[in-house]
């Protein structure tokens, strides 16, 4: 499903522990770290597809976070098109997203990234709140930027970015 632009519809989620620390998951067989993210099925709100992504990807039910904020409007990226499936080029561009910022309620052992048979991650591991910045692939870099910091705002004692970062 792409919106006339070529973007697909997608929400990104924040997760923070209690030290404002960020969820930080490595995808499966392949040595880079994301947030967790995903589609927005045909008839889905944001909020749905985010809970549904929420369970898929890191095994955490409802009643184990708590919404803080969210993404005001979309934020985009796009994809390189060597990235692109042949079949796709020229009509797909890249995500657009509604990014989540949720504090785990409940505790790191209820994270459980084998929930499903087809898991996004095979570890994770919590970090500093803008370390992602650093780390994430280069596509994706200025809208993981946006959403931490329109995200920081709700966050008490917000965290300060470093000079340099």
């Amino acid at each position: 499903m792409l919106d006339r632009d070529g973007y697909r519809p997608n929400v990104g989620i924040i997760i923070i522990n209690r030290q404002n620390q960020v969820f930080w998951g490595k995808r499966v067989r392949e040595h880079s770290w994301q947030f967790p993210q995903g589609g927005i099925k045909q008839g889905e709100s944001p909020e749905q597809a985010m809970f549904r992504e929420l369970m898929e990807e890191v095994g955490l039910e409802p009643q184990q976070v708590q919404i803080i904020g969210r993404t005001r409007d979309w934020l985009k990226y796009d994809v390189p098109t060597h990235w692109v499936r042949r079949e796709w080029r020229g009509t797909y561009k890249g995500q657009k997203q509604i990014w989540f910022l949720l504090r785990l309620t409940g505790h790191d052992s209820d994270v459980c990234l084998r929930r499903t048979s087809h898991p996004e991650f095979d570890a994770w591991r919590w970090n500093e709140y803008w370390a992602p910045l650093e780390a994430v692939i280069e596509f994706k870099r200025g809208v993981y930027e946006s959403a931490l910091t329109e995200l920081s705002r709700f966050l008490e004692g917000s965290p300060r970015r470093l000079a340099g970062g």
